[in-house]
């Protein structure tokens, strides 16, 4: 049984600092590059949480040196040595389980990927479908799900390949990390749906160019990178914008203010649009020379978004609606069903255990904010429903929240910053 966590409350609004720990997205992407690199990189304040070292960890099994040092760590590539069988574990870490299949495919070993029992129920069709296609062994017993073993011959020949990214950007990001070491590069065509959360791409593609890969993407729906090596790069890693939606929802519902230090005028990070976000609900945000402030208003407005690009945003953005004057409607975010959890029904459930009342969409959420009671909230082994969580916590008095130690997958010791935050 989880342990059960008392979510501070306020009964006054809060007016807090915030510095936030390294983007877990931008840590994992420059973990997979310097490994793939030609020489030894450093990251500056990369993420220190489980998802990022089950990242090094699974590059240091597969030949690359991590070295962790405070604050710096160094990054050797790939060795290039015959592995023979060994096993990487993926927790539940989605960049880890979609990143890392096409760069063993590089090397030469059986790697088994397995991990966390949710993660076996992840979605994984599209990473092995595709590294099929390009002639990888992979070895799954026909379940298109973790475990799984990726047979690496040294080399992978690329070239072109079609796939269905809709429900995860990250079997496109996957690809294009590790298609420069392979010998025709790689050529993505996506056919399906739009694909989501598209900034992580983005995100992908400027990592990419900094390391002096040739991308191609001046094609709607096709990704092209060009054969050649990937160069050595020293990396100062950005705060992690969508961990910072937890202490911007705190304002929010508390009607305060909170300062977040450090938040880049220009970046590709998905939480980057809590700025609108937070607007949208009727706050006022403004820089204030290297801070983004973000003052509540003295209602919240309901509001009405499409988070098909920003859904890992949703769990918070959904308490906060809750906690609104008016409905609100939250779309483009079916993909979230294939999630740490099925994010959909796990916010229709907590927030109705609370009182609240939520409809699910065929593509999201309809919230109608009603008189919250406190509750024991259930976070699937999901961070983002645990942020959700302490942010209805702050506004409901005794609401109690089942294992808010998940949140170590990308913001180790939240419960005891929230605590700081919210006092």
């Amino acid at each position: 049984m989880s342990s059960l966590w008392a979510a501070p409350f306020r009964t006054d609004p809060v007016d807090a600092t915030v510095a936030l720990p390294g983007s877990k997205s931008q840590t994992n992407r420059a973990l997979v590059l310097s490994a793939l690199a030609d020489g030894s990189s450093r990251l500056s304040r990369p993420l220190d949480s489980r998802d990022t070292r089950l990242m090094a960890d699974a590059l240091r099994t597969l030949g690359a040196t991590v070295t962790t040092d405070g604050d710096v760590w160094t990054v050797e590539a790939l060795s290039g040595t015959s592995l023979g069988e060994t096993t990487v574990d993926v927790g539940l870490a989605g960049t880890v389980m979609r990143f890392v299949p096409p760069v063993a495919a590089l090397v030469d070993g059986a790697v088994t990927f397995d991990g966390d029992e949710r993660a076996r129920e992840r979605p994984m069709a599209t990473t092995l479908s595709s590294l099929r296609a390009l002639g990888v062994r992979i070895e799954d017993d026909g379940r298109d799900t973790m475990p799984f073993t990726v047979v690496g011959a040294g080399h992978v020949a690329g070239g072109p390949v079609t796939i269905d990214a809709s429900a995860s950007s990250q079997f496109l990001s996957a690809l294009l990390l590790a298609g420069a070491r392979y010998d025709e590069g790689i050529d993505v065509h996506h056919e399906g749906p739009p694909v989501p959360s598209m900034p992580h791409v983005a995100m992908t593609l400027t990592e990419l160019r900094r390391r002096g890969v040739q991308v191609d993407d001046s094609v709607p729906g096709r990704w092209t990178v060009a054969p050649g090596p990937v160069a050595a790069y020293d990396s100062a890693i950005e705060p992690d914008l969508s961990n910072a939606g937890a202490f911007v929802a705190g304002a929010l519902v508390t009607g305060g203010r909170v300062r977040v230090r450090h938040w880049p005028r220009t970046t590709d990070q998905a939480g980057d649009r809590w700025r609108e976000i937070a607007s949208a609900f009727g706050a006022e945000v403004a820089f204030d020379g290297d801070d983004l402030v973000v003052t509540a208003p003295g209602r919240l407005r309901g509001v009405t978004l499409d988070l098909r690009d920003e859904g890992e945003l949703t769990p918070v953005v959904a308490a906060v609606a809750a906690l609104a004057s008016a409905p609100s409607r939250l779309t483009g975010i079916a993909h979230l069903r294939g999630h740490e959890t099925d994010r959909l029904a796990a916010l229709a459930t907590e927030i109705t255990r609370m009182g609240g009342e939520v409809e699910q969409l065929d593509d999201g959420l309809a919230i109608t904010p009603r008189p919250l009671h406190a509750a024991a909230l259930e976070t699937y082994a999901d961070h983002r429903m645990a942020h959700a969580a302490a942010v209805l916590g702050l506004a409901v008095k005794d609401t109690l929240v089942h294992d808010v130690e998940t949140t170590a997958k990308t913001y180790p010791g939240f419960a005891q910053v929230w605590e700081r935050f919210a006092s």
